[in-house]
């Protein structure tokens, strides 16, 4: 069954290339550092000669300033702490976390996505599979570890592959890992790099967690419906019938886990909690003269978008204290603030790399570099008649194949958003559709990139039950999710914007 062996085709050794290549990139936070000192040389190398560009807002001519002179050295000196600091994504996802991450320290996060596999009607096992692993990107990469080997076990006991199970339950959590149907920590931090960038052409530009909004919430259905086609019509008959004497032993004759009574409890009683504050935002927004609305009367441009954020982390916050107190989880008021202490340590890596990576964009946007390859950018498309729908698709292509080498969504957007965005927005494209077409390509390819830090780990669940299984299985159960989610996607987008629906609230194709 397994592609390692015997000679390798073409494809295969493409991919041990891409893996060799990959593996030799620096860390990510290094990365950042040796792009902030590339930019401090080509700045000063381009600014030295004199290199400028004219604003195509208002005609003005712009030079290059060299980071290597008084001035720029100055700049770097005293702008540190307020380039890590001052970084929108920093505290959205800080704040992000502190709710989603209680809820997940509390066990709410494991529990919602239990039992949503274990209750599903056997004919839907598939699709609730598919469903709570693109929703349990809630719960960030916790969801990498419960859903493909909880899968694998449901499929076992129902007869079925568990190698199947397992690609299933990969291929919500991660070729699905950008969509949703509630707005998570993944819209904060994007949206965030999103507006660093954007603001480096119009300082009052701002692409918000909800600007992609409309367009994930239908894009969980069809993955939904897609993936589960996609297993049972493709993956399960490709493996055939599965032969258990190939498993080390130690998985078959595990049971899963029932959920408790008091977890159940504990899930009803958030549930309540959840739909009582609900309806008290429902209260405020949906009535014209409600408090959260905008001037008006309007919902785009109101104090509910405006402040999606704080009103998520609450929901978050009521949902898990009403699990834990039920559950006894929590037993005291000192016990949520620990649980969010230790969610914060989970995230001392992604404050780290901020700080590497907003001194890059930060370096970008004052040496005006980011601003002169835009322009020249975008004057080079609209020259060669190159715009309209064909570049976008184009850029989702190039954003696919660079996530084959830095697997961090974060990490890729901060390095590409600050020459895209700005050269799209010379286009009159919007940086929010921008921002969704980077999220497409990085979303479906993290199955197949052997960069993903939980390829080992899902290989290991994978020999547990079939000891020839290895990266060559894997990729090849994987690679058609990414090919066809991927394309259907594209095709999805592509009609969204010929329809001329909003991506988000108030968000279209053009500025």
């Amino acid at each position: 069954m397994s592609l390692e062996n015997g000679k390798k085709s073409v494809f295969m050794k493409f991919l041990d290339g891409v893996e060799r290549a990959g593996n030799k990139l620096p860390h990510p936070f290094m990365l950042f550092v040796y792009l902030a000192a590339a930019v401090i040389v080509i700045s000063s190398v381009v600014g030295w000669a004199g290199a400028s560009f004219e604003d195509p807002q208002d005609g003005e001519t712009i030079a290059v300033q060299p980071l290597i002179s008084g001035e720029g050295l100055e700049y770097i000196l005293s702008s540190m702490l307020d380039n890590f600091t001052g970084f929108a994504p920093l505290g959205l996802v800080l704040v992000m976390m502190l709710g989603i991450g209680l809820a997940q320290k509390v066990g709410l996060m494991e529990t919602f996505m239990t039992s949503i596999i274990l209750k599903a009607p056997k004919r839907l096992v598939t699709y609730a599979v598919i469903g709570t692993g693109i929703i349990g990107n809630l719960a960030s990469d916790a969801a990498f570890v419960i859903i493909p080997p909880l899968a694998a076990m449901v499929f076992y006991a129902l007869g079925r592959h568990p190698l199947a199970g397992i690609a299933a339950g990969f291929a919500g959590v991660g070729a699905g890992f950008t969509a949703n149907i509630i707005i998570t920590g993944t819209d904060a931090l994007l949206s965030g790099i999103s507006t660093e960038a954007a603001q480096t052409v119009n300082e009052s530009a701002n692409v918000t967690p909800v600007d992609n909004w409309y367009y994930m919430i239908a894009s969980v259905p069809m993955l939904m419906i897609v993936g589960a086609w996609l297993t049972e019509k493709v993956i399960e008959p490709r493996l055939g019938t599965y032969d258990s004497s190939y498993s080390d032993g130690t998985v078959l004759g595990n049971q899963i886990e029932e959920i408790t009574p008091e977890r159940f409890r504990g899930m009803r009683n958030a549930g309540i909690a959840g739909a009582v504050y609900l309806v008290l935002i429902a209260i405020m927004v949906v009535p014209s003269n409600g408090l959260l609305r905008g001037e008006n009367g309007a919902i785009v441009e109101s104090p509910f978008i405006s402040n999606i954020v704080p009103l998520i982390l609450f929901f978050f916050i009521i949902v898990a204290i009403a699990y834990g107190v039920t559950t006894k989880v929590i037993n005291s008021t000192a016990d949520v603030p620990e649980f969010m202490a230790q969610s914060m340590k989970d995230m001392a890596g992604y404050i780290t790399l901020i700080f590497a990576a907003a001194q890059f964009i930060a370096y970008f946007e004052w040496t005006n570099l980011s601003s002169y390859m835009a322009v020249n950018g975008a004057n080079f498309l609209t020259a060669a008649d190159f715009s309209g729908l064909p570049v976008v698709v184009g850029f989702i292509l190039l954003a696919g194949v660079l996530n084959m080498f830095i697997f961090s969504g974060s990490a890729q957007w901060a390095l590409m958003a600050p020459i895209f965005i700005p050269l799209f927005m010379y286009l009159d494209y919007n940086p929010a559709y921008i921002q969704l077409a980077y999220r497409l390509a990085d979303s479906t390819t993290n199955v197949i990139t052997p960069l993903n830090p939980y390829v080992p780990m899902i290989l290991a669940f994978m020999k547990q039950y079939d000891s020839r299984s290895g990266f060559g299985t894997l990729f090849s159960i994987m690679l058609p999710y990414t090919v066809v989610f991927l394309t259907l996607w594209i095709i999805m987008f592509i009609v969204w914007n010929l329809l001329g629906l909003p991506i988000g609230p108030g968000v279209y194709m053009d500025l």
